[in-house]
């Protein structure tokens, strides 16, 4: 963005415009969510999904809550509902009155795990995918556990505990998300190539893991009302694919659920699994652009509104 494009921030939306943004996110979380809802209301767990919605925590509401990002004025938005949530502020532009997301709001609130996500995805943009660890982490959650000790304890194995464990003693373990790695039992976890530590994500995190990719889609929920809600949906269909993979390449027998394994234990498998890595690179490397220029444009709003103030108080 050029300093003439900066000068013209916020850029104006017309409220006809926005709204049919707003009821257009709507409709497609609706759409990406209701199952697990309905599901949600039965009691009715789901190996692939929850963990969406467990793991990295982001309510159905909160992602159903579209923002537009920094830098952009929603005519008349505070005469509703909008005015009431945090991280907007009202404003006028071009003779114009609605609101605006408060990009110092969010620094203040986000700021410190915004600098660390910006870090770590700005690192893992920059390398080659490594795609030789053919999912294995869900293996190595098992190897040579107690029966009673399973990690996805409501869903049954495909395979005997003494296949799996042969598995993975015959394969070089090769993850480099700690996120994964530290969830492998005592036994596995000397099998890996290296010790992960949580140090290493800034070192080692690289664009095939799929765990990588999926942590896009946190770090966007981080932003707040500082990620457009464009980014945050994308990145949420990205997980529930790669989260998809990620079980289906598992020792777990998903066919209650209607899917089908992706053996790893075989080469024809493995090779399923490194073609979908190949397209999850370039699919999360695209991502990656998208979030950190989000982050670039809530600096600059914030450091517009700073020059702003300075002005004002001089």
């Amino acid at each position: 963005m050029n300093s003439d494009q900066r000068a013209t921030l916020p850029v104006v939306v017309p409220e006809d415009l926005w709204r049919l943004r707003e009821q257009r996110h709507h409709e497609q979380v609706d759409l990406l969510t209701a199952e697990h809802l309905e599901r949600r209301r039965r009691g009715e767990p789901h190996p692939v999904v929850d963990f969406v919605f467990t793991y990295y925590s982001t309510s159905v509401a909160t992602i159903r809550r579209w923002h537009p990002g920094p830098g952009v004025l929603l005519e008349n938005a505070h005469l509703g509902e909008r005015r009431e949530w945090r991280h907007y502020r009202r404003a006028t532009a071009a003779g114009r009155d609605g609101l605006v997301v408060d990009a110092d709001s969010v620094w203040r609130r986000r700021g410190s795990r915004i600098v660390r996500a910006r870090d770590v995805v700005a690192a893992t943009a920059t390398r080659r995918g490594a795609t030789g660890c053919f999912g294995l982490h869900e293996w190595a959650m098992l190897y040579r556990a107690r029966r009673d000790d399973v990690r996805h304890g409501q869903t049954p194995l495909r395979l005997p505990r003494e296949r799996i464990d042969e598995v993975v003693r015959g394969s070089r373990l090769q993850c480099t998300h700690f996120d994964a790695f530290r969830f492998f039992t005592d036994s596995a976890a000397p099998l890996n190539r290296t010790l992960l530590t949580r140090d290493d994500q800034l070192r080692l995190e690289q664009p095939a893991c799929l765990h990588a990719g999926m942590d896009i889609y946190a770090h966007t929920a981080t932003l707040e009302a500082g990620a457009p809600g464009e980014l945050l949906l994308d990145c949420l269909r990205a997980t529930f694919d790669a989260r998809e993979v990620d079980m289906r390449s598992s020792p777990y027998d998903l066919s209650a659920w209607g899917l089908q394994p992706i053996r790893v234990e075989t080469s024809a498998g493995r090779s399923e699994f490194v073609a979908f890595q190949k397209d999850w690179m370039e699919r999360t490397q695209s991502l990656r652009s998208r979030f950190l220029a989000a982050i670039d444009l809530l600096e600059i709003v914030s450091a517009s509104s700073d020059r702003r103030a300075t002005a004002d108080a001089s």
